[in-house]
């Protein structure tokens, strides 16, 4: 792929061959990453318990933070890191860009995170509807955050 100069400023982000199927590929990769977050669960979870059963019940508050936190701590690690996919992603062949070129970080990611389930709590999923009508087929929370979706095998 070639990335032509505009008044300074690179096109890479204008070829459309980089959008082809990046719908179904989010959708997919969300699925595996909440499998994969769910799995992860599983040995926190063991541990919480035995820390309420050490706390006396206590430690069992940390059951209602649990989920967000493990998931908060993988996309940190996953979508903030190297490749800027998390494994579902990856899986996928799609990776997160920022439009201005710089590298996705660990803050940035979880915000991305965050503002995707704000959004569904407060608009449902029909957020995603604005991917029909948004060039490059970007989100409500990509608009905001000034980044892309792009298929990272192209």
């Amino acid at each position: 792929m070639s990335t032509r100069t505009y008044d300074g400023e690179t096109a890479q982000f204008d070829d459309s061959r980089l959008y082809d199927g990046v719908l179904t590929r989010r959708v997919v990769a969300f699925c595996i990453d909440y499998l994969i977050v769910g799995l992860l669960l599983i040995p926190f979870a063991i541990l919480v318990f035995l820390l309420g059963i050490l706390t006396l019940g206590l430690g069992w508050a940390l059951f209602g933070i649990l989920f967000p936190a493990v998931a908060l701590i993988y996309v940190w690690n996953t979508l903030g890191g190297p490749n800027q996919a998390t494994t579902g992603m990856r899986i996928m062949g799609i990776r997160l860009d920022r439009l201005d070129h710089k590298p996705v970080d660990g803050l940035l990611a979880v915000v991305h995170s965050i503002l995707f389930w704000a959004g569904n709590v407060i608009l449902t999923p029909l957020i995603l509807l604005a991917t029909l009508f948004t060039d490059r087929k970007r989100t409500v929370h990509d608009l905001l955050l000034g980044t892309v979706v792009t298929r990272s095998d192209r």
